[in-house]
């Protein structure tokens, strides 16, 4: 009988220390739903560390939330951070939380229309308002592209209103005007997968609104470096060029389980996704 508590004791101990060790590398991605770019990288990204014996969990919320939420120590990491205009005004509220650094070059946003629409500029968008019904899809309030665009309105006195739902919204809207072939203008942005699944382009944007070329970078709570210096180097090393991001969103946007599809890609890019694993940087 004694060997038999000495036993269950022995297990119970054994459990409650590997459960300890797995609560104590927990590591917390914010992540926006419906942005497909930042989606992925995470989802990959959770894979990753997964593998590495990490339990990553995912925080859905607007970006704001979330850039507080690191700032409180909540939130580890959060993947989808685009600068220097989009969010840098936003990032620059929190003391506590900074750039790990680039993941993707070259990203934009603006305003998008079908290919089949024979207007080039933001500033051509007066004369035809009634075919565009004087209406801009938009995507959430509260996102960085959002606000550029209630800017681009007033910038170029402009006699449209934006409409601002889910990305997923936007994007049906989309898929049906392109169906229909009506013209439609939406907030959109690249990398995102609408781009090889549509013949699209994006509107000139002479006064610089939206600005140039932008970065994606990765942005950590403070902290992380001494507690998960893995994971910071981790946030250091992962980034994406245009051949590699467009396979993982081409891939994502026709997946039936993202998740899955995460592992999958993760299998098949194994020699880069060592490369993350790299030693922190000084």
């Amino acid at each position: 009988m004694i060997r038999f508590k000495q036993i269950v004791m022995g297990a119970c101990c054994c459990i409650f220390l590997s459960c300890g060790k797995h609560v104590n590398k927990r590591i917390s991605l914010g992540v926006v739903s419906g942005w497909a770019e930042g989606e992925a990288m995470t989802l990959v990204a959770q894979e990753a560390l997964n593998r590495a014996g990490y339990h990553v969990v995912l925080q859905k919320a607007a970006p704001n939330l979330l850039f507080a939420s690191m700032d409180n120590g909540d939130t580890d990491a959060y993947m989808d951070v685009w600068l220097p205009k989009t969010h840098g005004d936003k990032v620059a509220r929190f003391s506590k939380i900074h750039s790990t650094g680039i993941i993707y070059e070259g990203a934009l946003l603006g305003l998008v229309v079908p290919d089949y629409v024979t207007i080039n500029s933001i500033d051509e968008l007066n004369k035809h308002k009634n075919q565009f019904g004087g209406r801009m899809i938009g995507i959430e309030r509260g996102s960085g592209i959002a606000a550029a665009t209630d800017r681009v309105l007033k910038e170029y006195n402009l006699d449209y209103v934006q409409l601002n739902s889910s990305t997923v919204a936007m994007i049906s809207e989309l898929q049906k005007a392109v169906r229909e072939k009506r013209w439609i203008i939406v907030t959109g942005w690249k990398p995102h997968w609408m781009f090889a699944r549509f013949d699209l382009k994006f509107l000139k944007d002479p006064k610089q609104v939206y600005g140039e070329a932008e970065r994606i970078e990765a942005y950590v709570r403070e902290g992380l470096d001494k507690e998960f210096p893995e994971v910071y180097g981790f946030f250091q090393q992962i980034s994406f060029d245009d051949e590699t991001m467009s396979d993982l969103l081409a891939k994502m946007e026709e997946s039936k389980n993202q998740k899955e599809t995460a592992k999958q890609w993760v299998d098949e890019h194994q020699d880069l996704v060592n490369t993350w694993f790299r030693k922190q940087k000084k």
